[in-house]
């Protein structure tokens, strides 16, 4: 395993995190417990030190934070998130931050997610949605600094909204925040116009997430797909998308001249081909999943005609519209 430094904070982070979402049976089928927790302890063994949770997450930061006490030697470091008071997702336009993260909501979210994980602090606390609009506005920079001060946080950082990375880009360029979490993938490129490169400018982490499009850079989503009902891929794959990642994946694999199985390996090669991404946080329930992606980690970066393949691949799309 390779580490990189989690933004100007100088924190080692493994390139190939963990992404805790799916441990938690929070809108995915077939979780079960065990199954996450020897994944997890397969992942630290692998040398994962970052995982990334949030309170919204099921029972996912209690299941983190067994692994992580039961491997305290091992210096794992944990993000998770603080949902908005509001409960809405993304954050509106025109929003008032007292709406969304008051200091005191902030606080008693922190506190309740420490007591779930039985840790006494957490490596990363982020705000589960942003708005550029909230900065220099409410009491939220000010609660961050005090628990930074407490010791119950290390670092701080966001969740930029689904597929609207430029919306953090005020944030970055402001110096409040130590890192960000951001989709970014072979088809959502749109973070590499500008806030990847802002992020390396201004010193700022980048954890990214849905490196595989949910499943859908791993070859394994086809015409004839379907999961579970209660299942929330249901609406990320809905109407004829399987059939479209079918084909835009068989694409790909023409174009590189790779197997079919080379997919997701290439993909994640792809995100941690950025100088500005810290670690990339795949979820991982299983060992096998573990294994297949911790791989990826030694230090080949995709070619540079590869890459200019790939952006030919950028498919803007929204899923969840």
């Amino acid at each position: 395993m390779r580490y990189r430094e989690l933004g100007r904070g100088g924190m080692p982070v493994s390139e190939i995190g963990y992404g805790a979402w799916r441990i938690g049976a929070s809108g995915w089928v077939g979780a079960a417990e065990d199954e996450s927790v020897r994944a997890l302890h397969r992942a630290i063994d692998r040398g994962v030190n970052f995982i990334d949770t949030a309170r919204g997450y099921g029972e996912s930061e209690r299941i983190v934070g067994r692994v992580v006490r039961e491997r305290a030697g091992d210096e794992v470091r944990v993000a998770t998130k603080v949902p908005p008071k509001n409960r809405i997702w993304p954050a509106p336009d025109g929003l008032d931050p007292a709406e969304a993260f008051p200091g005191e909501h902030i606080r008693v979210s922190l506190e309740t997610s420490l007591r779930a994980s039985g840790l006494d602090h957490f490596d990363v606390l982020q705000f589960h949605v942003w708005s550029d609009d909230w900065l220099g506005r409410g009491d939220w920079l000010e609660t961050i600094a005090q628990l930074k001060q407490e010791g119950k946080i290390r670092l701080f950082g966001v969740s930029v909204n689904d597929h609207q990375p430029d919306n953090a880009l005020a944030l970055v360029r402001s110096g409040a925040a130590d890192c960000v979490q951001v989709i970014y993938n072979v088809f959502d490129q749109a973070p590499a116009d500008a806030l990847l490169p802002a992020c390396e400018e201004y010193g700022v982490g980048v954890i990214v997430r849905v490196a595989l499009d949910e499943g859908g850079l791993t070859g394994r989503i086809t015409a004839g797909t379907t999961f579970p009902e209660g299942d929330w891929r249901n609406r990320y794959f809905r109407g004829d998308r399987p059939a479209q990642v079918e084909q835009r994946v068989a694409a790909i694999v023409a174009d590189l001249g790779i197997a079919p199985d080379e997919i997701a390996e290439t993909a994640l090669r792809f995100v941690l081909s950025s100088p500005a991404v810290s670690t990339v946080i795949p979820g991982m329930r299983t060992v096998r999943n573990v294994e297949r992606n911790t791989a990826v980690s030694d230090g080949r970066p995709l070619a540079a005609d590869q890459l200019a393949v790939l952006a030919k691949h950028r498919w803007q799309r929204n899923f969840y519209t």
